[in-house]
């Protein structure tokens, strides 16, 4: 497992992220179906950057000082996860790094859709590493701007206006302070490039 640092940043980009949810949370009231034990945006395999995988490996590292049968559990759900998807991964085995371009994208989106995250305690439908959760996990659910327009929940909005869909948007990191981390983070010895939850924590 990586021994790189977050940049000292990061709890500044969590703040705001967190906030951002919060007050997302707030404008949706009901609307938004997301409560503990909901676990349809964790299964599917999703790419997440080198900020993420570093803040997840600190996550497993600080419960592994808490709770030590927890973290096996999570180390050895990441390992069988890793072992199931290897065989197709559509990047570098070794490092767990996913291949860029329009091939590569096309590849990782039929890729391991059932797929659950490691960081899902099946037992309680709960997340191992709630606090240490990838960009992904802490902006799913309400509005999102993204390449296809506004995106949310397929579990959440229903009966909402495009109007009252668009009141709700979640801008997550407005200043893009996310980026700038993350270029600070791949300048030091390590892997850099989108990888999987179960990659970097096996």
């Amino acid at each position: 497992m990586s021994s790189r640092r977050l940049p000292s940043g990061d709890g500044a980009l969590i703040q705001i992220v967190d906030a951002a949810l919060a007050d997302a949370s707030r404008r949706s009231g009901d609307w938004l179906v997301c409560r503990p034990g909901c676990t349809q945006c964790c299964v599917g395999a999703f790419a997440i950057n080198q900020l993420d995988a570093v803040r997840l490996q600190k996550g497993l590292s600080d419960l592994k000082e808490k709770d030590p049968q927890r973290a096996r559990r999570v180390r050895e759900r990441a390992r069988a996860s890793v072992e199931r998807l290897s065989p197709d991964f559509p990047g570098d085995v070794k490092t767990g790094v996913l291949d860029e371009g329009a091939e590569a994208e096309e590849r990782f989106a039929e890729f391991a859709n059932d797929e659950p995250c490691p960081v899902l305690d099946p037992e309680t439908g709960l997340c191992e590493l709630y606090e240490s959760r990838p960009m992904t996990c802490r902006t799913f659910g309400p509005p999102v701007q993204s390449e296809g327009g506004l995106g949310v929940c397929e579990l959440c909005f229903h009966g909402a206006s495009d109007e009252q869909i668009a009141a709700c948007e979640m801008v997550a990191d407005p200043d893009d302070l996310e980026s700038t981390l993350l270029r600070k983070l791949e300048k030091t010895k390590g892997p850099r490039g989108w990888t999987l939850v179960a990659f970097c924590l096996q």
